[in-house]
């Protein structure tokens, strides 16, 4: 059972609306869609909860900054008495194009420095996880300034599509379970 969800970003506005930031859009959907108006800084984040199916569902946005991620994963975890199997974690994915996502039950960081870290951390593969796409950038050396760039005019429609499955998705998975989710967060229609 998910009882935390957790999106991967930077921190601050320079970050906001760039594609390392798509995991954080992805919460802020979430919590645009609960109504949620305060959060509360804790575990090196910022910690939303909500309800649903009557019992209580933690959202996160870390604030360690991305390649330091492991840090505030583990102070969730010790924080809600949680196991690494309870959470499940959204980043962006430049393997992906924009407007795949991919839910996974478990693997490896795939080069991802956020997921990199908080393996690391917790010890284990072994936790769903949510890669939104953001393509790759034509310029293969510069794949931190891809990252950290904004998403441009002409890629928004299919971004605002893509976040809105992505929160179809993580809603499905919290109510039913990733395993029976992955059909329909896999599908190619965005």
């Amino acid at each position: 059972m998910i009882r935390l969800l957790i999106g991967l970003g930077n921190p601050g506005k320079e970050y906001e609306r760039t594609r390392h930031n798509v995991g954080f859009m992805v919460i802020d959907e979430l919590v645009k869609a609960f109504r949620i108006k305060r959060f509360a800084e804790k575990c090196l984040s910022h910690v939303y909860r909500a309800k649903i199916g009557g019992r209580e569902l933690v959202l996160a946005k870390p604030q360690t900054y991305m390649n330091n991620s492991g840090r505030a994963v583990e102070n969730l975890i010790d924080e809600f008495g949680l196991e690494a199997r309870e959470m499940l974690v959204i980043y962006d994915d430049i393997d992906l194009p924009l407007g795949v996502m991919r839910l996974r039950l478990k693997g490896s960081s795939g080069g991802h420095r956020g997921m990199e870290s908080i393996i690391s951390v917790l010890g284990t593969e072994n936790f769903p996880r949510l890669r939104i796409g953001v393509g790759r950038p034509k310029n293969k050396k510069d794949v931190v300034g891809y990252v950290l760039s904004p998403f441009s005019k002409s890629e928004e429609d299919t971004l605002n599509r893509v976040l809105k499955k992505a929160k179809d998705c993580l809603l499905r998975s919290v109510e039913l379970s990733p395993e029976e989710s992955m059909e329909f967060c896999n599908r190619k229609d965005i």
